[in-house]
């Protein structure tokens, strides 16, 4: 049995919003799998405060392009983490969804970790590393076929294999943006966790939202603080913790 721990107040409140909330929508980034030992990007130890990196010039489709080998030992380096395995977030939504919750998740993450733990319900706004697609005759590979290149990785055609990503220089794709937006104007909970806020055009997909609660979960403040009906700075996966506790002493 886990040892009970009594939540703050801000978690129980969230906790009785899930549980009133006919149409939830969790939006996230980052800080969301920093605890399955991923690093974000803008906290104190993200792959930003790297001094000897230029994530953005790394990550851009141009450097794809012009360095692609280059571009692959960074890649599978510091983007592609084979042995990570969801944490408390990613699982207790997971179960809220699959608890019957009418539940979506918009993410900013490429790590594949909510399906991982069961989320079916989810639109990866900067796409997958588990998906790779040639550039010539558009065949998509297993991410194996990425991480077991000593180069760069060509399909059975000659063509370059590309990461189903968004780079840096590249648009969201059209189709997903689409429905994440629509997801969040459905919503009547926005719970958004473990993103600064920074990065547009995900960040202004706030400005949707109608409904009754916004709640930002971040260490940090962020830009929309001052639209948000509940704040709570501690670390997402504590306070994910804490939900589970009450949902199952709630059973």
């Amino acid at each position: 049995m886990k040892p009970f721990i009594m939540p703050s107040k801000e978690i129980s409140l969230l906790h009785e919003w899930i549980q009133a909330a006919k149409k939830i929508v969790f939006f996230g980034g980052a800080g969301v799998s920093t605890a399955s030992n991923i690093p974000d990007f803008r906290s104190a130890n993200g792959l930003y405060q790297d001094q000897s990196l230029n994530v953005e010039t790394l990550l851009s489709h141009r450097y794809f392009i012009n360095h692609t080998e280059a571009f692959y030992q960074f890649y599978k380096e510091k983007m592609v983490y084979l042995h990570a395995t969801p944490n408390p977030v990613h699982q207790y939504l997971a179960q809220l969804e699959n608890g019957g919750k009418n539940l979506s998740i918009v993410t900013q993450n490429i790590d594949g970790l909510h399906q991982r733990a069961g989320s079916k319900n989810v639109y990866e706004l900067h796409g997958s590393i588990w998906r790779n697609y040639c550039m010539q005759c558009h065949q998509f590979y297993p991410l194996e076929i990425i991480v077991s290149s000593q180069r760069v990785p060509l399909c059975a055609c000659g063509g370059i294999i590309k990461p189903d990503v968004v780079l840096y220089e590249e648009s969201l794709n059209t189709e997903i943006m689409t429905q994440a937006i629509f997801a969040i104007e459905q919503a009547d909970l926005l719970i958004v966790g473990g993103t600064s806020l920074v990065v547009y055009p995900a960040a202004g997909f706030l400005h949707y939202f109608k409904g009754n609660h916004l709640v930002l979960l971040n260490k940090t403040t962020t830009p929309y603080d001052h639209l948000a009906d509940l704040i709570i700075n501690l670390p997402i996966e504590q306070v994910f913790s804490s939900l589970q506790i009450l949902g199952e002493s709630n059973e």
